[in-house]
């Protein structure tokens, strides 16, 4: 049974490393099982509050026998995946002649980051060893992108390398028996199927019932911090990432724990220590949020994730509504272009691409609005496209 799964996420600077680990120590200390992983720790603040050096390795700790943590090494995940990819294009360097590269010449580039991150999550995501993983993640506005990525990757294979190209398979046996090595475009195929793969192990961990997100942030000073805590609720709804509950750390007694939230997405406050937290603090910080991680309902999750659409042919608007819900998203902050059988959608510094939904690909776009968190996209039927029985 793969773990439960909490990505713990928010502002820079709100505290989100501290949050990780105590949520991670107290459901140690209720006998589960659990796995952190350090994944945006550059000053190793984890290794303080648990008094050990982490490494790339998950590393008991001692104080919790439930307990392992790990650090993320870009540089250890990039050479990793690099060497993988290199032993899959053997064939292709061997007949084009080139001289692969060492693993030692593997130096990690931009972006090496996130794709340790989804390394990571592919690997102990989906690991039966453990009850919970605790990812103490990048901020809203790169876990998003990060995240986006599996999905966008898979969309660009397909659609570089789509499945009916491979309708003359059964001639490459015989063509490369001619030319005596392997086809390029059997290498191409092969490669597409094995990325596809890891990309799916991937997506299966973020669309895993048990996956949620917190999120993390310092007690709001004035509207632009209200402002920025809006957009990144509405950057997750966006793709479609459960929000489990909102973390105000730092909050001083008496403080407004609504922060513009639902009502469905519970808001806990964690006090100000007035100092550095420290190792014994973890139990005591993580305490007013324990509730909501270990009762979240994966049903009410899921479905307020959920896109729908809505049949009102039969009624006087003659249209299909896609029901797409966007808690937090203003007006101002929408942008919506139908490409093809796509839909490209924005919600301030977030984007997405989605495929069209098979009915809505013979309407076009007859309008759209937004009230209450929920963008309502009107499609009418296209009488070129659409059948006449059910026109």
């Amino acid at each position: 049974m793969a773990p439960r799964l909490v990505l713990v996420t928010g502002a820079g600077g709100a505290g989100r490393s501290t949050i990780a680990a105590a949520t991670a120590a107290l459901a140690a200390e209720s006998g589960e099982r659990v796995l952190l992983v350090a994944a945006d720790d550059p000053h190793r603040a984890v290794d303080g509050l648990l008094g050990h050096r982490l490494s790339a390795e998950p590393l008991r700790v001692a104080s919790e026998p439930g307990l392992f943590a790990l650090r993320l090494d870009e540089q250890a995940a990039f050479r990793a995946a690099g060497v993988r990819l290199l032993e899959r294009a053997k064939s292709l360097f061997d007949l084009l002649g080139v001289e692969p590269l060492e693993p030692e010449e593997l130096t990690a580039l931009p972006g090496a980051r996130q794709l340790a991150l989804l390394d990571a999550l592919r690997t102990h995501g989906r690991a039966d060893e453990w009850d919970l993983v605790v990812v103490d993640a990048q901020p809203v506005h790169e876990l998003v992108p990060a995240l986006a990525l599996p999905a966008q990757l898979d969309a660009y294979l397909a659609r570089l390398l789509p499945d009916e190209r491979q309708a003359a398979r059964a001639l490459r046996p015989v063509l490369a028996g001619l030319a005596g090595v392997p086809m390029p475009s059997q290498w191409l195929f092969e490669a597409r199927a094995w990325a596809s793969a890891e990309l799916a192990e991937v997506r299966a961990a973020l669309e895993a019932p048990g996956t949620t997100v917190r999120l993390v942030v310092a007690p709001p000073r004035g509207p632009r911090a209200r402002t920025e805590l809006r957009r990144m609720r509405a950057g997750l709804a966006l793709h479609q990432l459960p929000l489990e509950s909102l973390i105000v750390n730092g909050a001083s007694p008496g403080a407004d724990v609504g922060m513009g939230m639902d009502a469905d997405v519970p808001v806990h406050l964690v006090a100000d220590l007035g100092r550095e937290p420290e190792r014994a603090d973890l139990g005591g910080l993580a305490a007013p949020a324990a509730l909501v991680t270990w009762t979240w309902t994966d049903d009410l999750a899921r479905e307020s994730a959920a896109w729908q659409v809505e049949d009102r042919l039969d009624t006087p608007d003659r249209v299909l509504v896609w029901h797409i819900p966007l808690p937090g998203a203003e007006r101002g902050d929408l942008d919506l272009v139908r490409r093809g059988d796509e839909l490209s959608l924005g919600v301030g510094p977030y984007r997405r691409t989605v495929p069209l939904p098979s009915a809505l690909r013979r309407c076009t776009v007859a309008g759209a609005s937004l009230l209450d968190g929920l963008l309502m996209v009107r499609f009418a039927p296209d009488p070129s496209l659409w059948p006449a029985s059910l026109r």
